[in-house]
């Protein structure tokens, strides 16, 4: 019978062990990411747009609760209201039509939010197609 021992260098001891001690923590839901969009324009002029959205939802108290289509100087254009937390549907997908963007805005800004951290997670800008 052959035993192999392992050699461990002492560099990456204190790394693998807090590696470790952090895998056993509970992980948290931290702020609200939009990592994908995309967009139509509608025949009258307005949009739809399709935010995938990821933020580790722990239940009612703690979930992406929205996420908003702003222009380069803060203006809301349109919000999707999410009602429900998605525990165990990361990364979500959810839509929202009728958003009139003025015209000679060149670009949008997607942001989301969370009932506890508010905004503050990734934000995706979006080019609009002239």
């Amino acid at each position: 019978m052959m035993i192999k021992f392992l050699k461990i260098r002492t560099r990456s001891l204190p790394i693998a062990l807090m590696a470790g001690i952090l895998s056993c923590l509970p992980v948290h839901a931290g702020e609200a990411d939009v990592v994908a969009a995309k967009y139509t324009k509608a025949a009258d002029g307005t949009y739809r747009f399709d935010v995938s959205v990821r933020h580790a939802d722990e239940g009612w108290e703690h979930y992406a609760d929205k996420w908003q289509v702003t222009g380069p100087d803060g203006t809301v254009y349109g919000e999707r209201v999410l009602l429900h937390p998605h525990v165990n549907e990361q990364p979500f997908t959810r839509s929202q039509s009728g958003i009139a963007i003025p015209a000679g805005v060149k670009s949008v800004i997607l942001r989301a939010h969370d009932k506890q951290h508010g905004w503050g997670g990734a934000e995706l800008t979006i080019v609009l197609d002239e």
